[in-house]
């Protein structure tokens, strides 16, 4: 195509019409990116609002897509300035070996962080519910107002007469093995 375009242009320039053309493609690969992400990021807050999904899934998932779409667009750019597909590809899978590795050792990080997604988007209970969290029904757990629920805990505001106003830290995986009896609203009479 560079071919084409040289006879339309002064001897003078024509050297320097491949370094153009390529600086107009990588613009465009990084244009387009940007619009993605913003269109993606709008996309998300309007459903976010209408469908009254929790600010905790929503950034996430921003965040995630993000991080693709300008991967995606590195690659581009790389492809374009000559960087070998066979390269790339052999990058990316030592990495993801890698990554499989550190992937099983923080296998409990990683547990937590999937079940903190697993309660913001099931709602088991929700900040100012109150809630006990058992080993079995008939033994006294974890009793408190839940206060904060973060991608590790969910921290509880203790109610018990003995520890009343400590904050509980429990493993948002914990919540998921345990019988977990809930109070909307106020604390149990």
């Amino acid at each position: 195509m560079l071919a084409t375009l040289t006879p339309y242009f002064p001897a003078w320039t024509h050297e320097w019409l491949g370094l153009i053309f390529l600086t107009l493609q990588l613009l465009t690969i990084m244009l387009v990116a940007w619009l993605l992400q913003r269109g993606l990021w709008r996309i998300l807050q309007r459903a976010s609002q209408r469908y009254d999904l929790p600010v905790h899934l929503i950034r996430p998932t921003a965040s995630i897509a993000r991080w693709i779409i300008m991967t995606a667009a590195a690659l581009l750019v790389l492809g374009r300035l000559g960087v070998s597909g066979t390269v790339l590809w052999t990058a990316f899978t030592g990495f993801s070996a890698v990554a499989a590795v550190a992937f099983f050792a923080a296998w409990s990080v990683l547990s937590n962080i999937f079940c903190a997604i697993l309660i913001f988007t099931t709602r088991p209970f929700r900040l100012g519910d109150h809630v006990e969290i058992l080993d079995t029904a008939e033994k006294p757990g974890a009793r408190g107002e839940v206060v904060d629920i973060s991608l590790l805990y969910v921290t509880l505001r203790d109610s018990t007469e003995e520890h009343r106003g400590a904050l509980l830290q429990i493993p948002n995986a914990l919540v998921f093995q345990r019988i977990v009896r809930r109070w909307k609203g106020g604390p149990p009479l």
